[in-house]
């Protein structure tokens, strides 16, 4: 386990804007909203904001374009050429300032029918997108905001900003649950990133004279482009699974109830904290090594570091997880959603599967397989699709579980066959 505590000592864990206090913050926070949605609205509650929740995400990656790693990338490697920077600076804010206002029209135009399509025609929330369209310019500007800080290597205000944003969130969702319920959960979800602006938008404003960025005549093409390029794997991603999750929600509350989506949706949301630990794991300590390895060798070698040293860890966690199952329901949600007991043993099997997987996938980050990672996205998402519709179907909501499960298994087995010699790498004689 030495490379644990390596991890703790490398400069990279030290500085990352997504390192472990940031995390924890994360996570406590999650915590604290899910329990209060628990309380105040209940299972039916947790699916309605589960949908906004994946909208908003959806909303985040595209509304600056899937640019934010492009942006820190290019922010990092320019920062002393100041020149090269303010065109990349201003390339970046007036494209997604025009992309942004463009939203902002068809959020407005198309309230009724999003309502329709997030909501369902009974829940009648159509405020919620003209509000986010009004809000959708300090959003979308505190995203790119902080991308830059993050570039620029401003960890320790970057980190800040996270603790901030997480515990503005928190008590904003607790006040607005406890006034007006459901509609007060949605408002705040809504409104609190766009509040984080005023917090970037000051240490941004300390450094540059942000309007000079916006001056016609430092607009490229060249760098938008390249740009654009990078960002592809991080949409496909964000995309297709916000789209995929509404519509599963979607299936289960019209076959069965909203009751039933909310207690998929609660399963989703405990499983998501534990396995944000794994990713930010991957991020700040793996990912860097895959990226520098030179052969099929060292990568087999870092891949069964993981396989030997993290995976055994996170089962015995799952396991945990499994035996502590009502105590965890009861602390972190409430009595009325014990029915959803009978979720935790295929979700775990998913969860296991997936934190199997994650390693392989980052693989094609690491080595900028762009056409490959797509391919092996677009077919797990379609699996997932289809599973669901089919094992909802007879099932339930444990099918919705089930398909889940059933597709992390397929995923690893894609990606170990097509990773096989790099698994199974054997020594040069």
């Amino acid at each position: 386990m030495n490379f644990i505590k390596n991890i703790f000592k490398s400069q990279l864990f030290r500085l990352s804007s997504l390192n472990s206090v940031s995390v924890l913050v994360r996570v406590v926070g999650g915590l604290l909203s899910s329990k209060m949605i628990a309380l105040f609205i209940g299972p039916s509650g947790m699916a309605v904001t589960g949908n906004l929740r994946n909208f908003l995400g959806l909303i985040d990656s595209v509304s600056i374009l899937g640019l934010h790693n492009g942006i820190i990338k290019y922010t990092a490697e320019n920062e002393k050429n100041q020149e090269r920077l303010h065109a990349i600076l201003s390339t970046i804010f007036i494209a997604i300032l025009v992309w942004t206002l463009t939203l902002v029209v068809v959020l407005f135009v198309a309230s009724k029918a999003l309502n329709s399509w997030i909501f369902g025609n009974d829940n009648q929330y159509v405020w919620i997108f003209r509000l986010l369209g009004f809000l959708l310019p300090m959003y979308t500007g505190n995203l790119v905001f902080m991308a830059v800080l993050n570039g620029l290597g401003l960890y320790k205000k970057i980190i800040a900003l996270n603790i901030v944003g997480n515990i503005v969130g928190v008590l904003l969702s607790a006040l607005l649950i406890w006034k007006y319920n459901l509609s007060g959960a949605l408002f705040a979800l809504a409104a609190y990133p766009a509040m984080l602006f005023l917090f970037s938008y000051y240490y941004m404003r300390k450094r540059y004279r942000l309007a000079s960025f916006f001056k016609g005549g430092n607009f490229d093409k060249n760098i938008l482009r390249s740009l654009l390029s990078y960002s592809l794997m991080s949409l496909v991603t964000v995309v297709l699974s916000s789209l995929i999750f509404i519509a599963i929600r979607n299936l289960l509350k019209e076959n069965y109830s909203a009751k039933e989506a909310g207690y998929w949706e609660a399963i989703n949301r405990i499983s998501s904290f534990y396995l944000m630990f794994a990713s930010t794991l991957l991020t700040v300590y793996f990912l860097p090594k895959l990226s520098i390895a030179k052969s099929n060798l060292e990568t087999k070698v870092i891949f069964w570091s993981y396989y030997k040293a993290v995976v055994p860890v996170f089962t015995v966690g799952l396991i945990s997880v499994f035996l502590l199952k009502s105590f965890i329901i009861s602390v972190l949600l409430s009595v009325e959603f014990l029915p959803m007991h009978k979720l935790f043993k295929w979700q775990l099997v998913g969860d296991f599967f997936k934190i199997a997987s994650i390693i392989l996938g980052y693989e094609f980050f690491a080595k900028k397989m762009t056409a490959a990672f797509i391919v092996t996205e677009v077919f797990s998402f379609v699996v997932l699709y289809v599973l669901s519709h089919i094992l909802i179907n007879r099932y339930g909501t444990t099918g919705a579980v089930m398909a889940y499960a059933y597709t992390n298994l397929i995923y690893f087995i894609t990606l170990t066959i097509y990773f096989r010699k790099k698994i199974f790498a054997a020594p040069r004689s």
